[in-house]
């Protein structure tokens, strides 16, 4: 059977523009180790910032950092209650694309 016997898929119309970006702007903010161990801990549970230096093991100063970007992608969000922040993931799906990145890398 030669190629001309497939049969033809329809093509369906890309996202709007609008749209790709944001994605991409997600998918930029989860590129970094750090963030990605962030995003797994806030899955857990609502975290404040020495809960998550204490669990990554990484100075504070790099923590915030970390946060105000994926703060800044609308991954994660702040609530302040005192004098502490607690930080929450803003939306569940971006939890799962980082764990079924996550398991995708395991499987090597």
């Amino acid at each position: 059977m030669g190629a001309d016997h497939y049969p033809e898929i329809p093509v369906s119309p890309p996202p709007p523009k609008a749209t790709l970006d944001s994605a991409g702007e997600i998918l930029r903010a989860l590129a970094a180790p750090v963030r990605i161990a962030i995003v797994l801990q806030l899955q857990a549970s609502p975290r404040c910032v020495h809960e998550l230096v204490g669990a990554l093991g990484v100075a504070q100063p790099l923590i915030s950092q970390h946060l105000r970007v994926l703060k800044a992608a609308g991954i994660v969000r702040g609530n302040r209650t005192g004098r502490e922040v607690l930080y929450e993931l803003a939306d569940e799906h971006l939890a799962h694309i980082v764990v079924d990145a996550v398991a995708h890398a395991e499987e090597g």
